[in-house]
């Protein structure tokens, strides 16, 4: 496989900006390989696809000549009910945030990507990159809305936080 497809399967799996340190050490090459599948991926990308580049970071993102096929679609999507899943989802970034995909995944089982996306489309997560974790948590304007001044006012929060605690405590071994 090819270090450029290798840069495409990444940056297409994260669908986040990703810094190109990372990438560096992740695919184990000197900068000037990177440098020169970067420019081969963008030479190979169709007119759906374009790669995004800064000093730091890469990111494949759709073509704006999308723009309004995707623009519809989103308006679609808004005027939905989230769903059950959609409530699960944000119900543990309410009380558990800032939480990780991975975490949010393991909490309900199954991947999460498609919900967060929406959930952040809405303007009700928002997700926050720090280093190689990038942590979801509610949106202020979610929290106006649900007329809260801080998550701690979620009704029995702190009395589900304690089971979390107690709960999380059990399944750790004892040392």
């Amino acid at each position: 496989m090819e270090l450029s497809q290798k840069i495409e399967a990444i940056l297409f799996y994260k669908a986040a900006p990703v810094k190109k340190s990372e990438l560096l050490d992740l695919l184990e090459v000197k900068t000037e390989q990177l440098e020169e599948a970067v420019t081969e991926l963008k030479k190979n990308l169709s007119g759906t696809f374009v790669l995004v580049e800064n000093d730091e970071n890469l990111e494949l993102v759709l073509n704006s000549s999308f723009d309004d096929l995707i623009e519809t679609i989103r308006k679609d999507e808004l005027k939905r009910d989230i769903g059950k899943a959609g409530a699960e989802t944000l119900a543990i970034v309410l009380y558990r945030g800032p939480v990780s995909r991975g975490e949010i995944d393991h909490i309900r089982g199954v991947n999460s990507a498609y919900i967060l996306r929406s959930l952040e489309t809405r303007g009700l997560v928002e997700k926050d990159t720090k280093g190689r974790r990038t942590e979801y948590r509610p949106t202020i304007e979610l929290l106006k809305h649900l007329g809260l001044r801080e998550k701690a006012e979620l009704p029995d929060y702190q009395t589900i936080m304690d089971s979390l605690e107690q709960y999380e405590e059990s399944l750790t071994p004892e040392s």
